[in-house]
């Protein structure tokens, strides 16, 4: 069902809350007015591009949080509570039946005493990263940072530290720009396993954690004085009792709480009050360069609309100016000039005329011990692949690199980021502060535009090459090490309208020997590649890049 909760329910949900309806006019909460309005046409009529998102082109994601203890990948809070998942299984062994011991009690295992943020950033910005991105909250519901309006915070559950304060302490020192990533609107419904019960077996019937605990509950225990009900959202949507198989109960929850869906819970507009309340405390604490919603549009409609606007009117108080990035999903061609598109874990198959960013990981989103083990990371080569295809079409990317609960990095994370920065040192000029060329490449590798596609692309080749510019030199990146000549039709004479090829440079190599006739660009690199992957062509002549 399609639902917007505009002002008025915000402002219900207040009153529900025991807060005064005024609370959006006046005090810490106070929704930052100026000239962008809580309206698409406002936002687009106001916003430009930062010339920095421009120029970064890389970014570095810490998609860190609690849900990178257990190092068995993404969704966890939610899976564990599936009987059948091998998250509930694997929860089972380790930790205990999910009606003794809940997700919250993970969260409380964080501990971070491995992590050294200082020395991530450093490596980070050797590997390229101009910005960097810390997670603030994801769909488990605790917040990684001192937040005013949640106390399931990393302050009082698992790390006691301020993660998101470190993190951009650490950033900022280091010169980088820094974001915030918030996933908080899809906790409603994400974490209603979390209330419903095994389907089979010995402890068959009797409700997980989420539904029987109160804050009552918490006396003598560790999380003394917090309100389990406040982290795991509520029972808004709960199974039903007698569900007696595994397939039907995965069924129910599939239909009834599984979807994706863009609107807050029925009959509790608090929850949506909640959240704006939380995205405007992050944002007026951490002043962040970017804010990445992980939302169709944005976050509850009319209630995105204004946190947006809020952002905006900020970083004009800030800075004299709107100069920062605001992404979100699924946007309608014309939303692009409003705010800028995130595509996640896919790809584009033109030039966009607006700037845009595709996110991705090395591994899963959440550290995973299986990546390590098998050696299924993402290897440099093709993060540079993706680079290069990312930055051709006017976009930039953002990479997590995954981290366990300890919060460091495994050795072979070390190593991926080694071969980044050696790549990086070498044929950095050829992406940072660049603009497209007009065609973003060419080469037989078709690729589908959208989100959640990367496993159906097939491999890039040598024949795949990208164009990137900066004032008058025209650079090409062959996505692969060629082997014998190679040919670059749309530098032939006849592409060119007869502008000649001059010079061409392997950047790290010299010189090339080139030909150029009407039909393409011939040359040869160096048969033996060495460990270099991804090279590098500088190609100067007049009026190349006009």
């Amino acid at each position: 069902m399609a639902l917007e909760i505009g002002r008025r329910s915000v402002l219900a949900g207040m009153a529900a809350m025991g807060m005064a309806r005024n609370a959006l006019a006046a005090g810490p909460l106070a929704l930052k007015q100026g000239p962008v309005q809580a309206n698409w046409p406002s936002l687009v009529d106001n916003y430009r591009y930062p010339e920095w998102f421009r120029d970064a082109k890389l970014g570095l994601w810490a998609h860190w949080g609690p849900q990178s203890v257990p190092e068995q990948g993404d969704w966890y809070g939610r899976f564990m509570y599936m009987q059948g998942h091998p998250m509930y299984e694997h929860h089972l062994k380790t930790y205990g039946h999910p009606s003794k011991t809940g997700f919250m009690d993970v969260q409380n295992r964080w501990t971070a005493d491995r992590w050294d943020p200082d020395a991530l950033i450093a490596r980070y910005q050797k590997a390229g990263a101009k910005y960097f991105v810390a997670l603030a909250c994801h769909h488990d519901n605790l917040d990684c940072y001192d937040s005013r309006y949640q106390p399931w915070n990393s302050l009082r559950v698992g790390p006691k530290k301020d993660v998101v304060g470190i993190w951009e302490k650490a950033a900022r020192k280091a010169g980088l720009r820094f974001g915030v990533s918030n996933h908080a609107a899809h906790s409603w419904h994400w974490y209603q396993t979390a209330y419903g019960y095994d389907p089979e077996g010995p402890l068959k019937g009797v409700r997980y954690d989420a539904f029987r605990l109160t804050k009552a509950d918490g006396k003598g225990q560790w999380w003394e004085g917090l309100d389990p009900q406040q982290l795991y959202t509520g029972a808004h949507i709960v199974a039903p009792d007698g569900i007696d198989s595994i397939d039907a109960m995965n069924a129910w929850h599939e239909k009834h709480d599984g979807q994706w869906v863009e609107h807050g819970p029925p009959n509790d507009p608090a929850y949506v009050s909640k959240w704006l309340m939380r995205q405007i405390d992050l944002v007026e604490k951490y002043r962040p360069d970017l804010v990445y919603f992980d939302d169709y549009r944005l976050p509850f409609g009319s209630v995105g609309l204004e946190a947006a606007a809020d952002y905006y009117n900020r970083s004009i108080d800030w800075h004299g100016k709107i100069d920062v990035a605001l992404t979100a999903k699924k946007l309608k061609p014309w939303e692009r000039f409003g705010v800028v598109e995130d595509v996640e874990r896919g790809f584009a198959d033109r030039i966009w005329d607006e700037p845009w960013q595709t996110d991705t990981c090395i591994g899963d989103w959440f550290y995973n011990i299986a990546r390590l083990k098998d050696r299924s990371y993402k290897s440099a080569e093709q993060v540079m692949q993706r680079l290069a295809d990312v930055v051709s079409k006017n976009g930039n990317l953002l990479l997590s690199i995954p981290q366990p609960g300890d919060g460091s990095i495994d050795s072979e994370e070390e190593k991926i980021l080694d071969r980044m920065t050696d790549w990086m040192a070498i044929n950095g000029e050829a992406i940072f502060a660049s603009r497209p060329w007009h065609r973003f490449g060419e080469g037989p590798t078709t690729l589908k535009t959208g989100m959640q596609n990367e496993a159906e692309q097939k491999p890039f080749t040598a024949e795949d090459i990208r164009f990137t510019t900066k004032g008058e030199t025209l650079y090409a990146i062959l996505l692969g090490w060629p082997r014998g000549e190679t040919i670059i039709k749309s530098l032939g004479a006849r592409a060119l309208a007869g502008r000649r090829v001059e010079r061409v440079t392997l950047l790290g190599g010299g010189t090339i020997s080139h030909r150029q006739d009407g039909d393409a660009l011939r040359f040869r690199l160096p048969s033996d590649a060495g460990e270099r992957f991804v090279p590098v062509l500088r190609i100067d002549g007049k009026g190349l890049t006009a």
